[in-house]
């Protein structure tokens, strides 16, 4: 009787061939891991980094609204005036915020600068007198307290600066209005205060 032949041993990789690929693998995933985690990083560092771009603005208008001329001694005082109205929350006020502080430091002697925020009720009169839409909304005003230029949204330091040389020695302005990138205010402020409350209110209702 013939023997059958054995049959075929179906043939392995040896332990070192599956310690390679075991180790390629592992490579690839750690890489993988890796990049996930270089990702998340940077997504948080940038949320961190404008979170702490917001807080630093408004902490900075917070405090040059500090610093500022209460309004009431700025209407006795008999000094022209540059008149602000601002918030906290706009995006247009915050990048204004270094040239404005660093102009207060040069012109405050010969200059009263007044900031008013839009959310306080208590100046709602002044909002609707000078027809505050959109900020920040600048108002020169003489040492009588004579409106006699706007400047509204985002303004160049340089523009500012020619205004307030002029303001100070009570010259005529070189920009008696401009207009550049703002931030809208609430309609429900105008709503508080009607036509009838004050008569240089018509027609001037706080826009959406």
């Amino acid at each position: 009787m013939t023997a059958k032949p054995d049959s075929p041993t179906p043939l392995m990789p040896n332990s070192s061939e599956r310690t390679h690929s075991d180790s390629t693998d592992s490579g690839i995933a750690k890489q993988i891991r890796n990049f996930l985690i270089a990702l998340v990083a940077i997504a948080l560092s940038i949320a961190i980094f404008l979170g702490v771009q917001t807080e630093t603005g408004s902490a900075s208008l917070s405090a040059i609204a500090e610093a500022a001329m209460p309004l009431e001694v700025a209407q006795t005082n008999n000094k022209p005036t540059l008149m602000e109205f601002y918030a906290n929350w706009c995006t247009s006020c915050q990048a204004m915020a270094k040239d404005m502080s660093e102009l207060e430091e040069a012109y405050s002697d010969r200059v009263n600068f007044v900031m008013l925020n839009v959310d306080n009720d208590k100046w709602l009169p002044e909002l609707l007198k000078y027809r505050v839409d959109g900020i920040p909304h600048f108002v020169y005003l003489t040492p009588t307290g004579e409106a006699i230029a706007n400047a509204i949204g985002e303004q160049p330091r340089q523009i500012m600066a020619a205004n307030l040389d002029a303001l100070a020695a009570q010259s005529p302005l070189p920009f008696t209005f401009n207009s550049g990138q703002v931030s809208k205010v609430d309609a429900a402020l105008a709503s508080k205060v009607t036509a009838s409350d004050d008569p240089r209110s018509h027609g001037s209702q706080v826009q959406p």
